[in-house]
């Protein structure tokens, strides 16, 4: 691999870790504001480091949101939107986060968010990547993947045409979502919030060596593309008739095949897969998701290749 093939990008200045988005998805919570008191472990040569509790009211409360879902709000309706009376305090707070995090899409943005989140899902420590083109962000994930292993650290891939998620994390250049899990909702375990701990340190130790100078050759990870979310099956009275099948019950992640049981009804039928190739189901009865109507989504395994990359601009302190 020659020099020329080497692809610089800027230095990464300003990182912020990202807690509570969700109030009730405690493992963030937790670290967050033991980051604030005591933030040694999260500082790092070279760059500023923010924790931030992005949901103060829906923390307090312990529920996932006062009026609207604060993720899914960071579109240029909401962040423009004037009107002071009625607005719903998550579109208020993203306006307030992407002021002092963004403004979104510009140069001034935080070069990286972390965004820590909970699942009652049985999805392990999951990294969240958005733009499948983010040469940055994909080899920082090897360099997770890699220093985890054999600790499966799967992917997700939330790059879809008609998918629009608006994330809170979304503000930054290199939006970087942890999703770590099974934990219920107002808990936290000790070996949940360990694993979120330790890839929220590798991400920033390779941060860190990036900052310094290090080239990283070109690396391919494998994805799990989202492409349908699937709900539940329900009656003319839109109420769920059908539950998860326990074949699949917490089989995040695993080949879900042409015939394979999904659902089961009450009256003990069994509803099955019907597909023409093999997916990967995930977010399994995440609990958060009734209300959004999805019973679990489905992907596809596929490769990503990020290009050699450096730092265009060496560490001063190096």
């Amino acid at each position: 691999m020659t020099s020329s093939a080497v692809v610089d990008k800027p230095p990464v200045r300003r990182v912020a870790i990202f807690g509570g988005t969700h109030g009730n998805e405690l493992s963030g919570v937790f670290l967050v504001k033991h980051w604030q008191e005591n933030g040694a472990e999260i500082q790092r040569t070279g760059m500023e480091v923010k924790p931030f509790l992005t949901n103060p009211r829906a923390v307090k409360m312990c529920t996932r949101y006062i009026d609207c879902d604060l993720n899914r709000v960071f579109d240029p309706d909401n962040l423009g939107r004037t009107e002071v009376e009625d607005i719903p305090y998550e579109v208020r707070r993203a306006q307030e986060i992407n002021h002092i995090f963004g403004p979104k899409g510009s140069d001034d943005a935080y070069d990286l968010i972390f965004d820590l989140h909970n699942t009652t899902s049985n999805m392990g420590g999951t990294l969240i990547l958005e733009n499948s083109r983010d040469d940055f962000t994909i080899q920082m994930f090897h360099y997770i993947k890699s220093t985890l292993a054999p600790e499966h650290c799967p992917v997700l891939l939330i790059e879809h045409p008609s998918l629009k998620y608006a994330t809170t994390r979304s503000v930054a250049k290199h939006p970087v979502g942890v999703e770590v899990g099974p934990q219920p909702q107002g808990v936290v375990r000790a070996d949940t919030l360990d694993k979120m701990r330790k890839i929220v340190k590798h991400g920033l130790d390779f941060v860190q060596l990036f900052n310094e100078g290090k080239e990283f050759p070109p690396c391919t990870i494998e994805v799990f593309k989202i492409m349908e979310k699937v709900d539940y099956p329900r009656n003319k009275n839109d109420e769920v008739i059908a539950i998860i099948h326990p074949k699949l019950q917490d089989q995040d992640w695993q080949p879900l095949n042409n015939g394979d049981p999904l659902f089961l009804t009450l009256d003990g039928e069994v509803i099955s897969y019907a597909g023409d190739c093999t997916v990967y189901p995930t977010f399994i009865n995440e609990a958060a998701y009734y209300e959004k109507k999805q019973a679990f989504v489905k992907t596809v395994k596929m490769k990503l290749t990020a290009k050699q990359i450096r730092s265009s601009v060496l560490d001063q302190n190096t």
